[in-house]
């Protein structure tokens, strides 16, 4: 997977995922009356609301973009209606061609990590039938329990075809609390580098990279650049430019002189364009349009630096 997923950034010369974190406080006020409207401001209602909204911008994006990140909190917070919709969003990115990432942050151990890595990753055995749950290509991993709560994930990737991404260096300001502590005079961020290469070891693709892929955020460029020392083959999903403060040149640590290596995110600084004053011009009804007009406005940014 993460070879298709390198091909489409080269085919589109667009290391960009668009993360599909749809806070009711991003959509158009027009869109959540007409849904409330029909299902009644429950949690039907709100679903209904994220649909139209995600569909729309994944309309107006995908011939831009390679990857979309989904965030499941967003959708799980509404119960069922939003694991409905949470589905529904993955399966049209599919049909749309584009790869998810979902961005899930699991990390348990035993039965719960092996589980948790079947419902996303797939199949999941149903008697004699197998099935695939919400099916993403790629999820988000929590190494925080160790190699227990990994390998699950690895070894379902590697059966289904699909990847990982564990978290390293996260892109929030109190990720120091804990992952730049020292452990044997290194960061533990350091450590957890160091597992990532040998629980990817065994899955290089044909671009050099791996199946298991680290998340670096673009916050700390220091830290990326020693993260990219320490993992030559990884793959890194790079949260934090735009809204989280970081710049394009503070994303050139993540990649490699080729300019491959990473995909970069945007959550509301794309979908929510329409509310930043540089895209007021399509107003609320055209919001759809503004995030299509900062996709390609992030991906110049980032291409004028690679």
């Amino acid at each position: 997977m993460i070879d298709k997923l390198i091909e489409k950034i080269q085919k589109l010369h667009a290391p960009v995922v668009v993360g599909l974190d749809p806070d009711l406080a991003f959509i158009p006020d027009f869109i959540q009356r007409r849904a409330f409207s029909q299902y009644g401001e429950t949690p039907e209602g709100a679903a209904q609301a994220i649909w139209t909204f995600n569909k729309a911008i994944i309309d107006a994006v995908c011939d831009l973009v390679p990857a979309v990140k989904p965030q499941s909190a967003m959708y799980e917070q509404f119960g069922i209606s939003g694991e409905i919709i949470f589905d529904r969003t993955i399966r049209y990115c599919h049909e749309k061609g584009l790869i998810v990432i979902g961005d899930v942050k699991r990390g348990d151990i035993g039965n719960t990590s092996a589980a948790y890595a079947r419902g996303h990753l797939g199949p999941v055995q149903i008697g004699t039938s197998q099935f695939n749950g919400f099916d993403e290509d790629f999820v988000t991993v929590n190494p925080y329990m160790g190699s227990d709560s990994v390998l699950p994930f690895t070894e379902t990737a590697e059966k289904s075809g699909k990847g990982i991404f564990v978290l390293v260096k996260t892109s929030n300001p109190s990720s120091a609390d804990f992952q730049d502590r020292l452990v044997d005079g290194r960061p533990l961020f350091e450590l957890v580098a160091d597992k990532v290469n040998e629980w990817g070891s065994g899955s290089i693709g044909q671009y050099g990279f791996s199946e298991v892929g680290a998340v670096v955020g673009a916050t700390w460029p220091k830290q990326a650049a020693r993260a990219r020392e320490l993992m030559p083959h990884t793959f890194f999903l790079v949260p934090g430019y735009g809204a989280q403060g970081a710049t394009a040149q503070d994303l050139k640590p993540n990649f490699n002189e080729d300019g491959l290596g990473a995909i970069v995110n945007s959550s509301r600084g794309i979908i929510a364009a329409y509310k930043k004053e540089k895209y007021a011009k399509y107003g609320e009804q055209n919001f759809a349009d503004a995030s299509r007009a900062a996709v390609l406005d992030m991906i110049e940014d980032i291409n004028s630096v690679l």
